[in-house]
């Protein structure tokens, strides 16, 4: 199918299914069943299995029609389906899939432990076989949409005597299990957009297994590496940081001296060059699955986020570290634009530390990217539990 037979094809579900007089889940599920949620998935699974560039042609004709509202289950979006659609097996894409981008379903992501600090492979949340089922116990935290979420990717050990790499397998939580306990984490800005969760013989059946028993650590790469793309690729132009900064700039003349324009124009050309690289980076996807590339791109966008949002509030002076709503709120999604510009510059701070460290990123661009020697590493052949904690 080309461009010309998939703006048709959308055209004709439009004349099928009018958004105007449908219940706003009923067109989503019908959009799905049609093949028109993303269109590089295979048929029956919300796609057609085209060029992942055509999800465009899609996007510009139902323009103006209801949405899944992408910023609410973007975990959901950017890191479990690509996971499930990789590893998973049939029964769990058919089950999972639909329900997950129509909306209905928020998902979570639990990798991250307090005691494995930015070293994922050295998680301790054990999983231990029972029966058909796996029981699992441990903590995990920084744990965004956990308070939301109807289910979780998870990263648990199921063998201490392996190495770290090799002892760990990945699962489908479900959040509801009275195993699971959801606690808020309070950020800076006052709310708690993000949780710490303890399980404690938390039921998990086999079949919610993806990939092999041992393979966990392949499958958190596929997540992983989709978690940097999803987080590094939004758009460096439109409503968002970069033009929220130029329109302060607009708004306060009062304020400018030549080298607030001079760092102005610069970030500007480098979110403009972000964005270029992101297209690249789409493109590039559409023939193949992502690698460690999306980690120069998460890495840089969390640079410019906190570059913008510092410079925003010079702007501003004194207006720049006003802040008014500091009330324990535990949001469904994050939103940068609408905010004050001291919550701009407070939550900026963490894009540096969520979804891989920029610490860690920069160890993965030497490494797999530039092909640079690894750092010396003494704890891949020796067993889990052996490992100092």
């Amino acid at each position: 199918m080309n461009e010309v037979e998939l703006r048709e094809l959308t055209r004709e579900f439009l004349g099928r299914n009018d958004p105007a007089t449908m219940d706003h889940l009923d067109f989503l599920r019908a959009r799905f069943d049609a093949g028109l949620a993303w269109v590089h998935f295979p048929a029956g699974l919300g796609g057609l299995g085209l060029p992942r560039q055509l999800q465009s042609v899609v996007d510009e004709e139902l323009k103006g029609t209801p949405d899944n509202d992408p910023r609410r289950i973007g975990i959901g979006l950017g890191m479990a389906a690509p996971t499930i659609l990789t590893f998973g097996t049939d029964e769990q894409k058919q089950r999972y899939l639909r329900p997950l981008w129509i909306g209905e379903e928020v998902w979570c992501q639990l990798f991250s432990e307090p005691g494995a600090g930015s070293d994922l492979a050295a998680a301790g949340t054990r999983a231990v076989k029972d029966g058909d089922d796996w029981l699992v116990t441990g903590q995990k935290v920084w744990t965004s949409s956990a308070h939301n979420a109807r289910f979780a990717i998870l990263l648990a050990r199921t063998d201490p005597d392996l190495p770290k790499h090799a002892g760990l397998s990945y699962f489908v939580l479900d959040m509801t299990d009275p195993g699971v306990d959801v606690r808020p984490l309070r950020q800076i800005t006052g709310e708690a957009e993000f949780n710490e969760v303890f399980m404690t013989d938390a039921r998990v059946p086999d079949a919610n297994r993806l990939g092999a028993v041992g393979e966990g650590w392949k499958v958190a790469q596929t997540t992983l590496m989709n978690e940097r793309i999803a987080i590094g690729s939004r758009p460096a132009s439109g409503n968002t940081m970069v033009d929220v900064v130029a329109q302060t700039w607009r708004d306060t003349p009062e304020n400018h001296t030549p080298e607030l324009q001079d760092r102005l124009v610069a970030l500007w050309s480098r979110s403009e060059a972000l964005r270029l690289a992101g297209e690249r980076l789409r493109q590039q996807l559409a023939v193949g699955a992502p690698g460690p590339e999306g980690s120069a791109m998460k890495l840089t966008f969390a640079q410019l986020a906190q570059q913008l949002s510092g410079l925003e509030v010079e702007l501003r002076g004194a207006d720049g570290l006003r802040y008014d709503d500091w009330t324990m709120r535990r949001p469904e999604k994050v939103e940068f634009i609408g905010r004050d510009a001291g919550y701009r510059y407070l939550r900026a701070k963490g894009n540096s530390i969520e979804g891989g460290t920029s610490e860690v990123l920069r160890n993965i661009i030497a490494e797999r990217v530039l092909g640079l020697p690894a750092e010396p590493r003494t704890d891949t052949k020796v067993a889990w539990k052996d490992l100092p904690r």
